[in-house]
């Protein structure tokens, strides 16, 4: 892997919190490996994987399986050269409230073995209803330091008075500055890229507003199920699993206004405006579904109104986006497993040719479509002559697609980009507790007032009240598929 532009972290004592869970098998222990691998960790590091007495794990056990999910989950295998110089820092201690005296003594010897004074980053990959307790823990051992940061895992509350509660929680240990809420979306590089497709090309930016775009649409749907997760599902639904946490988010990279610079400072400030700007969720602006068979999922409450899919149309009332109205949606067992923002342009003022084809659909002509599902692509849809004696129009299209524009050994998975980033100490791509708070009190209408959740067949693309929400415009998932023309 080339060097990378970033500086390397500082030596470190990684501590993961909820080792023995599903997030520290498929992304962390993998990314950290892989990070290894590639050269990108401290020189000096050491890894401790904790959890509650009850699931403790010795060394070898927990090496083991470290290696189980990094044959099974990472791109840089166990084979490679390096694992054996990754795993012999790898080191397990049980702790929980009250009783942290095997972690207090695993850190001090890491510390010891690395000398001088590392730094301490703690990964919360436990569920949120531990993300106080563990906080708390470590504010009452004397664990958090100034050289310390911790990560913590979404959903960030369910509503604005938990999220209060949290971030009160979390600051009463750590200072903000210390804080790092993670949203792997915004560690994909084709998220990232929203940022230089708009600001470092003179060619889009000009026409980034509602003098030009018509609609935006952000498009995450998912042909999963809830996959036996029945007890976090069904008392969270997916307006809180991925509209909070993912595609807001997203959002305020599409609507932000160009920062000064692209410090963490700067790009959390442009963001919040974006939130600040966001008008009140609006009830009658929102569909709720639910797939049909949802209600037989072992866990699930019979009477449960959890929603499986969510669309709404939001509007970012400020002087770039007035009038331009913003289209979510995601859910489980959709028609596709897509990650899309489309941008559609105004039409022509002037339809000077008579002899459209009538399989270009209405409100289609004109669109950049950013595919940010890994490895990502961005595309521009426009209007074309086709070959032959009469004026005709065919739809044709301009494509910049990340894996074969770019070698894949460049890119990082969003983990693993993200950790790097808080080993750095760098808050760019993490939400900040105002940010948070202020998407929870816009949520509130719809959280208090949500409408009934309308039945959809799984494997469609939700009940058919979606077309009424978007028209007169049209979702761009799924495509409509042009013939060639003869």
């Amino acid at each position: 892997m080339p060097k990378n532009a970033s500086p390397r972290p500082e030596d470190h004592v990684v501590v993961l919190f909820g080792a023995t869970g599903d997030l520290a098998k498929r992304k962390l222990l993998p990314g950290l490996f892989h990070l290894h691998a590639a050269g990108l960790l401290p020189h000096e590091y050491r890894i401790i994987g904790s959890s509650p007495a009850a699931f403790a794990l010795s060394q070898e056990q927990f090496r083991a399986r470290a290696e189980q999910a990094c044959a099974d989950f990472c791109i840089t295998k166990p084979t490679d050269p390096s694992w054996p110089s990754f795993a012999e820092r790898l080191s397990f201690a049980a702790a929980e409230p009250g009783n942290t005296s095997d972690l207090e003594a695993a850190i001090k010897r890491a510390e010891k073995d690395i000398g001088g004074t590392p730094r301490r980053l703690y990964h919360l990959a436990v569920p949120p209803a531990a993300f106080t307790s563990v906080v708390g823990m470590l504010g009452d051992a004397g664990l958090a330091t100034s050289l310390t940061r911790v990560i913590i895992e979404k959903p960030f509350g369910t509503d604005l008075a938990s999220a209060r509660a949290l971030n009160q929680a979390v600051l009463a240990v750590f200072d903000e500055s210390q804080v790092f809420r993670i949203d792997h979306f915004l560690g994909k590089e084709s998220v990232d890229n929203i940022l230089a497709f708009r600001f470092a090309n003179g060619l889009y930016e000009p026409i980034w507003n509602r003098s030009y775009i018509h609609y935006v649409q952000i498009d995450v749907p998912e042909t999963l199920s809830i996959e036996g997760r029945a007890a976090f599902y069904d008392a969270t639904g997916a307006y809180r699993d991925m509209v909070v946490t993912h595609l807001f988010q997203v959002l305020a990279f599409v609507a932000m206004e160009p920062p000064g610079s692209l410090s963490a400072r700067q790009l959390r400030a442009e963001k919040l405006k974006v939130y600040e700007a966001l008008r009140s969720i609006d009830p009658r602006h929102v569909v709720r579904g639910q797939y049909q068979g949802y209600l037989a999922e072992p866990g699930v409450k019979p009477d449960s109104d959890t929603e499986t899919m969510v669309a709404l149309r939001v509007e970012v009332e400020n002087w770039r986006w007035h009038g331009v109205p913003f289209f979510l949606r995601s859910g489980k067992n959709l028609g596709a497993s897509r990650q899309v923002v489309t941008l559609g342009f105004h039409e022509p003022p002037l339809r000077m040719f008579k002899a459209h084809r009538s399989d270009i659909p209405a409100g289609r002509v004109n669109e950049i479509v950013i595919d940010f599902a890994d490895p990502g692509s961005i595309t521009t849809e426009f209007l074309a002559k086709v070959p032959g004696p009469e004026m005709s129009l065919g739809s044709a299209k301009m494509v910049f697609s990340y894996k074969d524009s770019f070698a894949a050994a460049n890119a990082l998975e969003g983990y693993e980009r993200l950790i790097l980033l808080a080993m750095i100490g760098d808050q760019s791509l993490f939400t900040s507790s105002d940010g948070i708070e202020w998407l929870w009190k816009i949520s509130e209408p719809l959280l208090e007032n949500p409408p009934p959740a309308e039945p959809y067949e799984a494997g469609s693309w939700g009940p058919p009240s979606l077309d009424k929400l978007i028209a007169p415009y049209r979702w761009h998932l799924p495509e409509v598929k042009v013939p060639t023309a003869m």
